[in-house]
């Protein structure tokens, strides 16, 4: 147990490595100065800590079990130490106090792989996104079964409730972090940061933090982790700004985002895999308006990547609001693997066109299939045309040559290549109509590189398979 507690530390101490790497490369505001592992001078929260230029810094408990027989709840907080010493929650109580003494915020963290007890109250309130116990755990009245545990809790640390209230509103609990989950979110925080990024990779780096505390190095800086990365020859790209877009499901590098844009609960039902469209009253306008904004909040970034689980049509969007004119460099995470437009390749791959005469107007349809069968997407947007009144004269559909399926783009190479092709076989065709109408079925990834290269091209519509009785809907407008 203990090698591979020891392990898991230096997987988090690693993290903070990368996080103060991409922040210095991409100018965040306020970046990590100094990675912290076992500091002397942070009491019980002296795990990983991350200084920052200006508080509040990062002060993060690490605990690992190898039995999963004993969730993250008051029982566990609150017990003495095997040596009957304080409980977890005093250790921290007394760390946040000192820490805290001068008035000076602090971002406190326990990270284990326990997961939450769905019993404990407040535990099981917790937020699964900024990882807090408030604001929840402040509801029900000091009779209530959550007032009662504010109480055990509260005389427990040693503090009063005020006291505690202050404390829950900066302690995260980072629960349920398996071994498996944090080496996949370091393999995505390693490709964002422009490094390799394979398993291999990822135990590199720590190993690299485990040999410098062997050595006596606490303190680990931006030039020594510059000088890692260069002798372990991590090195791949440049690294990115971070834009997290979430429809579907949660990011895991939301907490490391520059900027984040989060729809999930403005998304219908709650299952990730039938989230289509805007929940009423939200509304697809409005996610637009959401992503268009985005560049503001990324000032002077030119290389961006984007993560999180966002269906085509706003992937589609994405691209489009950071295309090439602009002169951003864009980048997605797909399958694991970063897909960028900076990538080169051979040449362009022109697309198979097929037409159909519609005959309801002026406009084009043009629909991109890449992974489904050829025969049903063809349909499925005919039918959705012509019930609609599309006011289009034709349809293109546009393939792969080798035709659709499943994982018929299978890097970023490929991708960069089809999407050039796409735009330049859609150019002379569209070049005197009014608009375009684009069904998009293709990886993510695509769509979002294809959005990039949209230019020189009429207004669009984009429209998302939303599988209802008209198996699709508008979702945006682009102008051209």
């Amino acid at each position: 147990m203990r090698i591979t507690g020891d392990h898991y530390q230096w997987l988090i101490a690693w993290t903070g490595c990368l996080t103060l790497l991409r922040e210095n490369a991409v100018h965040t505001a306020n970046p990590v100065i100094s990675v912290g592992v076992e500091a002397d001078d942070a009491g019980n929260l002296d795990d990983v800590i991350l200084l920052r230029r200006n508080p509040p810094h990062t002060y993060t408990q690490v605990k690992y079990t190898v039995s999963s027989t004993t969730p993250a709840n008051e029982e566990y907080l609150t017990k003495p130490s095997p040596t009957g010493g304080p409980s977890i929650l005093k250790k921290i109580a007394t760390t946040w106090r000192t820490l805290t003494a001068d008035g000076i915020d602090a971002d406190l963290a326990i990270t284990t792989n326990r997961a939450p007890d769905p019993n404990d109250p407040l535990i099981a309130v917790r937020d699964a996104r900024t990882q807090l116990l408030l604001p929840k755990a402040d509801d029900g009245t000091a009779r209530s079964r959550a007032g009662r545990a504010r109480t055990r809790w509260a005389q427990n640390a040693g503090l009063s409730e005020t006291e505690l209230h202050s404390l829950l509103s900066c302690l995260r609990f980072d629960l349920s972090r398996e071994l498996t989950h944090v080496h996949e979110k370091l393999q995505l925080l390693m490709a964002v940061c422009g490094l390799r990024n394979n398993s291999h990779a990822v135990d590199e780096g720590a190993n690299w933090v485990a040999q410098q505390v062997r050595d006596g190095h606490r303190t680990l800086t931006l030039d020594m982790i510059k000088a890692a990365v260069d002798n372990l020859n991590l090195k791949t790209g440049p690294a990115h700004a971070i834009l997290s877009i979430t429809t579907l499901k949660p990011d895991p590098l939301v907490t490391d985002a520059d900027h984040t844009i989060d729809w999930i609960d403005r998304f219908e039902t709650d299952s990730e895999y039938t989230k289509r469209r805007p929940l009423p009253p939200s509304t697809w306008s409005q996610l637009q308006d959401d992503i268009e904004a985005a560049p503001a909040r990324l000032p002077g970034r030119t290389n961006i990547s984007v993560s999180g689980s966002i269906r085509l049509a706003p992937a589609f969007l994405t691209g489009t609001v950071f295309r090439m004119v602009t002169g951003t460099d864009l980048a997605i995470l797909q399958r694991g693997d970063l897909w960028s437009t900076c990538d080169t390749y051979d040449t362009e791959c022109d697309p198979t066109v097929e037409k159909y005469d519609v005959g309801q107007g002026e406009d084009l349809a043009v629909g991109i299939n890449v992974t489904v069968k050829a025969q049903d997407f063809t349909q499925d947007v005919l039918e959705y045309i012509e019930e609609q009144n599309i006011p289009a004269s034709r349809l293109l559909i546009l393939t792969p040559p080798a035709g659709p399926k499943d994982r018929s783009v299978l890097d970023s190479a490929a991708a960069n290549a089809l999407a050039v092709g796409i735009r330049n076989a859609l150019r002379r065709p569209t070049r005197t109509t009014p608009r375009i109408h684009l069904f998009l079925a293709c990886p993510m990834g695509l769509a979002l590189l294809l959005g990039h290269r949209w230019n020189r091209l009429r207004p669009t519509v984009v429209y998302e398979d939303v599988s209802a009785a008209h198996m699709y809907e508008p979702a945006f407008f682009i102008h051209a």
